[in-house]
């Protein structure tokens, strides 16, 4: 003991100085060689090196520590920032001495003899200490720690123990993890077992240097047997003392004072009283240093004495601060054979998991490693150790860390340690995918960027830099701006717009959202054109563009009418019918023309597929709205006219129904809220005005038809065709082929032949082809002729005078208007397409001349019987009919055929000519289809006509639904009819009596050199057409 006693003595002032400097500066130490020669043993040496750390690497400890911390794991670098080479133990000093530490200190360390501490090691019983709860984790022997204290009690009580060179506290685990303070009154607030620790150094923290940080090296575990009760009052905290640097071994920094553990080395005590002499040694050995601010004399230290409970109260001292003071034993491992081969296989299974966590983790690879060189690489001769090492890296569970603590069986240890190991390399791999992952994801988008950005400078230096998405947005905002879109369309424009701010240029759905954006705001809302309420201007404009067409005319100016008088013209659905050529489209734009509305016309002829009409969904490719939200982005207006032209000849596949769609479109009570699928926005249709045009009426679905204003076109008669040829058709023509009047003139009777022998039709459109044709034709004459008069013109240059003089007026002969009669009609046009207006000058017995009516307008139809076979005895009657004939029209041909035999029967009952005739009914041109009622009387006529051998009158033609009991009824397309007849040169036309009203409407001059004669029953017409013959009554 004289011995420890002076090597103490010679060793206490030999402690390295610290240069102190700024506050954000490190502290560098500075030490001796004779400070080195300190170094005595494996915890001696970290007495060395702590000097060197203890300030200015303390920090950086505390850095590594929460790094460790945040993965669950502790330190393992001992107080100077170092990994110790070895833990402090009771080991000889075979690792101990100094290469350079005088002559006592042996050689090279030698076997540990020498002047030196021959004995290092804390207390092997240390009853009672200062308990401090800890959260979250326990702490494991062996691993040092770093603990935040804020109660200045408790501060002031580890100065205290630092003061008397008794370092030592206890270290329990809370229950809760929420628990704050650093004290606890209570056994049941912290687990029954935890650690028995020694305070390596501790430092000032917190605001104003109120806290302390406390480095701890825990030594082994231990069981809490009792808690002191806290003392009701406390001693004021005295005020930190002051040591000096050469005592301390800590220069003090401008950012806080920093205290070590005075002495680290322990002298082991084998019994109590070994340990109370050995601090009154240590006590007599500071003593003698000089300059120190404090010391505890020898007669100081309070006599080691006994209480009942067996227990040494050497902190007694403590009692003066209100902290929590345990009685504690310590809590020895069980043995076990290391030999045991679920050991030994628990242990290989261990190390290969941290093998594993070694390769993913960087932080506990330098862990696992200071571990391989403390245990030797021989990790199988402390299974102990080894189960505290791989809990103390783990981030498990609280409660499964202290069942790990307080496990004394080693077998149970390591494989409650294992459990926990095995959980943190599952939580290692997953952060390795997590990570893995976000980093391919930010690398792709920083290569990503990169690229967008080369190419942005690339454009940029080509000139070629396009408008960028902020551009965009403000485009788009702009437009949005000067738009009154409805609040929905508002919250729709906001939130696509948002969308789009937070896409990037390279994503596919920033093309959708930027296309769809452009839509919206191209579309007019709020902008309406100004209409103009003139009738006056209308039927002007009416009456320039189109000839007759009074029906159409009155229902337009009826329609501008209601408009001036409500102020506004509200949406109508109107459907013009009419054979072909009747002008159908044209009006459409004159009836924009005379509103002043803008023009819009598509055709839906032959159109199958929805989108069409309602647009795409967003989610397909090429997206695009339907036809009327394109209508209203080129037209700019909400009040538009849209033609809707060939309504009749929609078509119907896999793809929907298109009449279908359009009854949302056409119907004026739910079109003010018409739903794109492209859009998705309620769109005002109210004010827009349709107009379909159809050729038929049969193929337009009823509810579709239901919705909609029919105006019937018939077709035009020759005064009007020729009245439309003099007055548009020629003179568009002549200009469009650049002639004048003065060089070709079309004479009217010209026009009146190209009607009658070559354009027959109800339209105009093939007359307009015939009259454009003869204009070119003109004008390839003229042309023709210009160049031999200038040929001409070139001669008489060459010749003399009065040669001359007749070359020019021959020359100016040539030169004359070009003029086209009937006569040479033949050399522009060709021969004549129609040779006769009849197909019978005179009609013989069985055959009559019927009407119909077409889509091309109406038309003559005859109808012939013969007798299949000569009449005998043998005879036997039948009825045979040909001409495509449609189900309504073979039904017509049955009817006329029964009710004539009743009729020949009741009138003429001595002719037996269908008793014995095989008679056969047929309607030329057989490769039309030919369907309808309308030709009963026609038919009826016929037959009886070839069973009384006596012709009709020639000039009769007639039309007419015939009953079984001779009923004439009523039909459609009298104009039409009306118009083929006069066409076909006849002045007898018999009507049902039901249609009187339809005639009566014809203008003048159709009806104009034609006969009616208004039938009820069948009696009727065979008086008109027979009048030579007398019925029986």
């Amino acid at each position: 003991m004289q011995r420890l006693t002076a090597s103490l003595a010679r060793t206490s002032v030999q402690r390295p100085r610290l240069l102190a400097q700024g506050p954000a500066t490190r502290i560098v130490p500075i030490l001796s060689n004779s400070s080195c020669s300190r170094v005595r043993s494996g915890y001696a040496s970290y007495r060395c090196a702590s000097s060197l750390v203890n300030h200015g690497l303390l920090n950086d400890i505390e850095r590594r520590d929460d790094a460790v911390h945040a993965v669950g794991s502790s330190l393992l670098l001992d107080a100077g920032g170092r990994r110790p080479a070895r833990l402090p133990g009771s080991n000889s000093g075979a690792n101990s001495g100094s290469s350079s530490g005088g002559s006592e200190s042996g050689s090279n360390g030698g076997n540990g003899s020498g002047n030196g501490v021959q004995k290092v090691s804390v207390p092997k019983e240390y009853p009672q200490t200062l308990a401090i709860p800890l959260t979250r984790r326990p702490l494991f022997p062996g691993f040092y720690k770093s603990l935040y204290i804020k109660d200045p009690q408790v501060i002031a009580a580890v100065q205290s123990l630092l003061d008397r060179r008794q370092p030592y506290v206890s270290i329990f685990l809370t229950k809760d993890e929420k628990y704050e303070p650093d004290t606890f009154s209570d056994t049941n607030e912290v687990y029954p077992v935890g650690v028995f620790a020694q305070i390596t150094s501790v430092y000032n923290a917190g605001p104003d240097d109120k806290a302390l940080t406390v480095v701890v090296y825990p030594h082994r575990r231990v069981t809490l047997d009792s808690l002191l009760p806290l003392p009701e009052t406390a001693a004021a905290p005295a005020e930190k003392p002051k040591i000096d640097a050469e005592v301390s071994g800590v220069a003090a920094a401008s950012s806080g004072r920093v205290f070590e553990s005075v002495d680290a080395e322990i002298i082991q005590a084998d019994s109590k009283e070994g340990l109370a002499e050995a601090l009154r040694e240590m006590a007599v050995t500071e003593n003698a240093g000089k300059g120190a601010a404090e010391v505890i004399e020898p007669e100081k230290i309070e006599a080691v004495t006994e209480d009942p409970r067996g227990y040494t109260p050497i902190n007694k001292h403590l009692g003066d601060h209100i902290v929590s003071v345990v009685n504690i034993t310590n809590k020895v491992d069980s043995e076990y054979n290391p030999e045991d081969p679920i050991i030994k296989a628990t242990i290989a299974e261990i190390l290969n998991v941290l093998k594993e966590i070694s390769q993913l983790n960087p932080l506990l690879r330098d862990q696992i490693l200071t571990f391989s060189i403390q245990t030797g690489g021989n990790a199988f001769q402390d299974a102990g150790k080894l189960a505290d090492f791989a809990a103390a890296v783990s981030s498990g569970e609280p409660a499964e860390l202290q069942s790990v603590l307080e496990s004394t069986n080693i077998q149970e240890r390591l494989q409650k340690s294992l459990y926990v190991l095995k959980k943190e390399l599952a939580n290692a791999k997953l952060q390795q995918e997590i990570a893995k992952s976000v980093d391919q994801k930010i690398t792709r988008k920083q290569q990503e960027y990169f690229l967008m950005e080369q190419l942005k400078g690339i454009k940029k230096e080509l000139g070629m830099e396009s408008d960028g998405k902020d551009k965009l947005v403000s485009k788009f905002k702009d437009r949005a701006a000067k738009l009154l879109m409805p609040e929905p369309v508002k919250k729709v424009f906001e939130e696509e717009i948002n969308k789009l701010q937070n896409l990037e240029p390279s994503a596919s759905e920033f093309n959708v959202t930027r296309n769809y954006l452009d839509w919206l705001t191209q579309i007019p809302w709020g902008t309406h054109s100004k209409e103009n309420f003139d009738i006056k201007h209308a039927m002007e404009v009416l009456d320039q563009d189109h000839y007759g067409l009074k029906d159409v005319k009155d229902r337009i100016l009826e329609f501008i009418a209601v408009g001036k008088l409500r102020g506004t013209v509200e949406g109508k659905i109107i459907c013009m019918v009419g054979p072909p050529g009747v002008g159908k489209t044209s009006v459409g734009k004159s009836i924009a023309r005379a509103l002043g509305r803008e023009f819009f016309r598509f055709s839906v002829g032959g159109l199958t597929d929805v989108a069409e009409i309602k647009g795409h969904r967003r989610t397909y490719v090429g997206a695009m709205p339907g036809k009327v939200i394109q209508a209203l982005k080129k037209v700019q207006t909400e009040n538009p006219l849209i033609m809707i032209d060939e309504i009749d000849k929609l078509g119907r596949g896999h793809q929907g129904d298109p009449a279908s769609a359009l009854l949302e479109l056409l119907d004026p009570e739910q079109n003010s809220s018409f739903l794109d699928h492209y859009m998705d926005v309620p769109l005002d249709l109210s004010k827009v005005l349709f107009v379909c045009t159809a050729n038929s009426l049969d193929t337009i679905p009823g509810p579709l038809l239901d919705r909609m204003e029919v105006i019937t076109l018939s077709g035009y008669v020759a005064e009007e065709k020729v009245a439309i040829a003099m007055k548009y058709l020629g003179p568009t023509a002549r200009e469009s082929s650049g002639l004048k009047p003065e060089q070709v003139d079309l004479e009217e009777e010209a026009i009146e032949l190209l009607i009658r022998s070559y354009c027959r039709e109800s339209g105009v459109r093939n007359l307009k082809k015939h009259i454009d044709k003869v204009y070119r034709k003109a004008a390839f004459r003229v042309v023709s002729r210009g160049q031999e008069a200038e040929e001409k013109l070139k001669d008489a240059e060459n010749a003399k005078g009065e040669k001359g003089e007749t070359v020019a007026a021959e020359t100016t002969v040539a030169m004359e208007q070009l003029k086209i009669t009937k006569d040479n009609l033949k050399d522009y046009v060709g021969s004549p397409k129609y040779t006769s207006d009849r197909m019978y000058d005179v009609t013989p017995p069985g055959v009559i001349m019927g009407l119909a009516w077409t889509s091309m307008g109406g038309t003559s139809l005859y109808i012939e019987s013969v007798l299949g076979s000569v009449i005998s005895d043998d005879s036997k009657p039948s009825f045979h009919r040909t001409g495509q004939l449609g189900d309504v029209m073979k039904e017509s041909s049955s009817i006329a055929y029964t009710f004539s035999k009743a009729f020949m029967a009741h009138h003429f009952p001595e002719n037996k000519f269908f008793d014995k005739a095989s008679v056969h009914l047929h309607v030329p041109e057989g490769a039309t289809p030919k369907d309808g009622p309308s030709a009963g009387t026609t038919m009826t006529t016929s037959l009886l006509s070839l069973a009384l051998n006596t012709p009709a009158l020639a000039d009769v033609a007639m039309t007419g639904e015939l009953t079984l009991t001779g009923k004439v009824l009523k039909i459609g397309g009298v104009k039409e009819k009306t118009i083929a007849a006069k066409r076909s040169g006849v002045s007898n036309i018999i009507f049902p009596a039901s249609n009187r009203a339809d005639w009566d409407e014809l203008p003048a001059y159709i009806k104009e050199g034609l006969t009616p004669h208004f039938v009820g029953w069948y009696e009727e017409v065979f008086k008109v057409v027979f009048p030579a013959l007398e019925m029986k009554k």
